[in-house]
C-alpha cells in the first residue's frame, strides 16, 4: 500500500494492484487535478459519498483466496462509505485502509490490523485520532495536515498509541506502508 496526500483530504491510494484517487476535485492550487486521476483505475468523489454503505462494526475482511481458487486476475479493490466523511477501502491480502475525515463512527475487531489516515485541523486530528485509539488501537495512524496540525496532534496522541504506529503524511510525498 502507498499513500500520497496532496492537502485537504485529496490522497492518491495504490493499493492491490490498484490506483483509487479520492477527492481530486478539492486539490489545492499547484495541483493539476487530471494529472492527479492520470492511471487511476478509480476516481472517488465527495469523500465517498456515492460508495455504497458499510456498518463497521459488523464489517469484516474478505478472506485470501487458495492458490487452487485463484484466476489470473487480481481481486477487486472495495472501497464503501461509512457515513459523512469516513471511507473504507478492502484490498485482500493488504490491511484495511480507513480514511477518515468526520466523525469516527464505532469500529469492529477488523480495526486493530488497519492502517487509518486521519485529516483535518490540530483540533480535528486529535479529536479523530482519540475516537480511533479508544476503540482499539490499530496497525497505523496516519496524519494529514498541516505543520501546525501535525504539531497540535502528535504530543496529544502520542502517549495514548499504545503499539500503534504514528507518522505525519507531508504533501506531495509517498508513504510506503
Amino acid at each position: 500500500m502507498k499513500l500520497t496526500w496532496f492537502g485537504g483530504a485529496t490522497i492518491r491510494i495504490h493499493i492491490g494492484g490498484a490506483i483509487l484517487v479520492v477527492d481530486a476535485e478539492g486539490a489545492p492550487a499547484g495541483i493539476d487535478a487530471a494529472e492527479l486521476v492520470s492511471g487511476a483505475d478509480v476516481v472517488i468523489t465527495g469523500f465517498g459519498a456515492e460508495l455504497p454503505e458499510v456498518d463497521l462494526a459488523g464489517w469484516k475482511p474478505r478472506k485470501v483466496p487458495r492458490l487452487l481458487d485463484e484466476g489470473e486476475d487480481l481481486p477487486v479493490v472495495e472501497a464503501w462509505s461509512a457515513g459523512s466523511g469516513v471511507m473504507l477501502v478492502e484490498a485482500i491480502g493488504e490491511a484495511p485502509l480507513l480514511l477518515v475525515a468526520g466523525d469516527v463512527p464505532g469500529l469492529g475487531r477488523w480495526a486493530d490490523g488497519a492502517v487509518v489516515a486521519l485529516f483535518g485541523d490540530g483540533a480535528g486530528l486529535i479529536a479523530r485520532g482519540e475516537a480511533v485509539l479508544e476503540e482499539g488501537p490499530p496497525r497505523l495512524l496516519a496524519l494529514a495536515g498541516d505543520e501546525a496540525a501535525i504539531d497540535m496532534a502528535i504530543p496529544a496522541l502520542r502517549d495514548r498509541l499504545d503499539g500503534t504506529g504514528l507518522v505525519a503524511l507531508e504533501a506531495g510525498m509517498a508513504l510506503e506502508v
